[in-house]
């Protein structure tokens, strides 16, 4: 009965069986990299094989019809490691990294319109040719610019094309433990490298180069900006309406965004695979009930293609939207032409063509979180449904609404833990409170928009949106402001997060299918992970380190002993709590830190210095005194911060000590000048804003 059920399931969705070995081979390029000509022989030999395999006699094609799926899927998986050597821009000849000189100009194409930030206008540029005496050569590639403010960058526009010669540098980490991986994470979207430029280092050329279709989308995106402005009032209001119609969340308020995110209904403003599953769910409710579209399966399914794709549209199409409107076009594509269509087929579809397209997409956050949330919806809501039986209308819309909600936060919660460190308790109520208010925001902010040639209309409208959008947002923080609403500081490993799916899913085979096997499974799995979660609050009992962050611009290292650290450095980071969410309380987290306590014992009655496990600091920064040492002392480090006003001969004259440690919150001239010094001296040196973060393990 067992083995039936495993046929049937693969007869139903047979595409899953094809995307399986496609991300096997995604994988494996990533991590092993390798080479084209390897990969390109593996695939020919597998095609020949199958080739011949299937002029083969067809009793001996049905005896070896498993070596036949075999040579498929490595054929697909020699496919899945090719285009992503393929899409790996630095495996082509025409990059712009490979051509490295400093007496180069570089003709580069903004992209798309520049970001304002606090100090810059940031840019996504294509890097068009370099030119060096006279001699121009074509090439390819992204990169990041970041222009200082004045009134030349603040008027630069999608597609024009600029010339600057100052060199790229390539795109780094902090170096923070735990942080967030921004490097790797540009590395994804084919970016490596970025240069800050002054207004006199670049020039503006009279050429431009911009698509008709992106030049549409870009006005279309400015129109919306501009009418949710005029029309919605309220600088909160507005700018969650803009966030929730396209994604631009540059307006948002910093702690309502983080309010958001704690009571778990952030992906409402991110234009997740969520919000596109709301539209389209709703889509199929509303034709589904319309008398003369129902009886037509194509006029419901271009309907339905045509406003998923318009919203796609009106939002500015990001990568996000298209992945989520590929999704879901596959979906409704395959219930309009296939009665017996299976859901998993339709979502294994689209998956296949989007890692055909992008296979780095495969490690982005929401592409996983947009699949996990529907296959939990389809896997378990209908299961979880039917656990309560509503004679009342509302309680029974009501109970359908949670069980989405559960569905979805069952295969999304090891993920988001992994990622975010947190769990929202109350995300139930949460989004019972806000999926429907935002529900009505989203239709609100969209109707506005296209009512917007009747200012009186599109007036009133706005102002019942905004009151939608204040008690979607009053909702949140009120939640937010609960003290049990949020379980945060958790971390989990890679290979934990994969064991807490495997419980699940054997668990859920188990109860559904009342399936012993799956219990002990279960079982077992669950007894590694409680063993695997030991271990590694054993190892952080007795940890101890010391870590001098790489904050710019700011002083801040951490005294680790097991679970609490002491902190030093500026007193401003404990105000700023943005700084101290990106920079330290990953690191905090990932270490399981706790609490806080006084570690450090000061001696010579200065604050300056330190002794840790028989392990002598010294901070120097301004307030450093060594010229009336009466003897030479033993330090074995000396941070230097702040940018005081020392030599490195000096302090070794006063100081026994061969490691110097220059972190962020000096300038990055001196600390050039201190390098040159220290190798001048023999003496090692760690450049925190150049290296990373500072970790001494004892």
């Amino acid at each position: 009965m067992a083995k039936s059920n495993h046929i049937f399931i693969w007869k139903k969705a047979p595409f899953v069986r094809l995307l399986l070995p496609l991300i096997g081979g995604i994988i494996f390029q990533f991590y092993f990299k390798f080479q084209f000509n390897l990969i390109a022989i593996g695939a020919i030999i597998l095609l020949l094989a199958f080739i011949a395999f299937s002029f083969l006699p067809e009793v001996f094609r049905f005896r070896f019809r498993m070596m036949q799926g075999m040579i498929i899927s490595l054929f697909l998986m020699a496919f899945g490691a090719l285009i992503t050597w393929q899409k790996d821009v630095r495996n082509d000849s025409d990059w712009y990294g490979k051509i490295k000189s400093s007496e180069n100009f570089l003709v580069a194409t903004i992209n798309e319109p520049p970001v304002e930030k606090a100090k810059t206008y940031k840019a996504l540029v294509t890097i068009k040719s370099v030119m060096n005496k006279g001699f121009q050569q074509n090439v390819k590639g992204k990169a990041l610019i970041y222009f200082a403010k004045d009134s030349s960058s603040g008027k630069l526009e999608y597609g024009d094309e600029i010339i600057f010669k100052k060199p790229l540098q390539d795109i780094k980490n902090s170096g923070n433990p735990g942080a967030f991986d921004y490097a790797q994470y540009c590395a994804f979207q084919q970016i490596y490298q970025q240069v800050f430029l002054k207004k006199n280092e670049w020039v503006l050329l009279k050429e431009k180069d911009a698509s008709f279709v992106n030049s549409i989308i870009f006005k279309t995106r400015d129109y919306i900006l501009k009418t949710i402005e005029n029309y919605i009032p309220g600088n909160d209001e507005s700018s969650l309406a803009k966030a929730l119609l396209i994604g631009y969340r540059v307006d948002l308020d910093k702690d309502l965004v983080q309010a958001y995110s704690n009571v778990g209904v952030v992906h409402l403003i991110a234009i997740s695979g969520m919000h596109l599953a709301l539209i389209y769910f709703f889509l199929v409710w509303l034709f589904g009930r319309i008398p003369m579209i129902k009886k037509s399966k194509v006029a419901r399914l271009v309907l339905i293609l045509f406003c998923l794709w318009f919203f796609a549209l009106l939002t500015g199409a990001p990568a996000s939207v298209l992945r989520s409107a590929v999704m879901f076009s596959f979906i409704a594509i395959g219930d309009s032409f296939n009665k017996r269509n299976s859901i998993y087929n339709s979502l294994a579809i689209s998956a296949f063509v989007l890692l055909c397209f992008d296979p780095f997409m495969l490690w982005d956050v929401g592409f996983q979180l947009s699949y996990l949330a529907v296959l939990g919806i389809v896997i378990f809501q209908k299961y979880i449904y039917n656990w309560f039986y509503f004679k009342n209308k509302i309680l029974t819309e009501g109970w359908k609404l949670a069980s989405v909600s559960i569905a979805a936060q069952l295969l999304t919660l090891p993920i988001c833990i992994y990622y975010f460190h947190q769990f929202p308790l109350l995300f139930l109520l949460s989004n019972m409170v806000a999926i429907p208010l935002s529900t009505v925001a989203l239709w609100g902010c969209i109707a506005v928009v296209s009512i917007s040639f009747i200012p009186a209309a599109a007036l009133y409208l706005g102002k019942l949106v905004w009151c939608s959008i204040w008690l979607l947002n009053h909702s949140v923080l009120v939640i937010n402001s609960i003290p049990f609403s949020l379980w945060n500081g958790l971390s989990i490993s890679i290979v934990n997060t994969l064991l807490l799916y495997f419980i699940f899913l054997a668990f859920s085979i188990s109860f559904i299918k009342k399936n012993t096997t799956a219990l002990k499974l279960t079982l077992a799995a669950t007894l590694i992970f409680v063993l695997t979660t030991a271990y590694s609050k054993w190892e952080s009992f007795n940890q101890r380190k010391v870590i001098v962050y790489n904050i710019s611009q700011h002083q801040a290292i951490d005294f680790i002993k097991g679970n609490e650290y002491h902190f030093v450095g500026d007193s401003v980071l404990d105000e700023n709590n943005l700084l101290v969410n990106y920079h330290i309380n990953p690191a905090r987290t990932a270490l399981q830190l706790h609490r806080h306590s006084d570690l450090a014992k000061l001696f010579y009655g200065r604050n300056n210095f330190y002794r840790f496990y028989n392990t002598q600091f010294l901070i120097a920064d301004s307030s450093v005194r060594y010229d009336s040492l009466p003897a030479k002392i033993n330090v074995d480090y000396i941070i230097i911060s702040k940018n005081p006003k020392l030599k490195i001969a000096d302090l070794s004259k006063n100081f026994d000590c061969n490691h110097y440690v220059f972190d962020a919150s000096n300038s990055s001239w001196k600390i050039e000048q201190w390098k040159k010094e220290c190798e001048e001296l023999h003496l090692h040196f760690h450049s925190v804003a150049e290296q990373g973060a500072f970790v001494i393990n004892f």
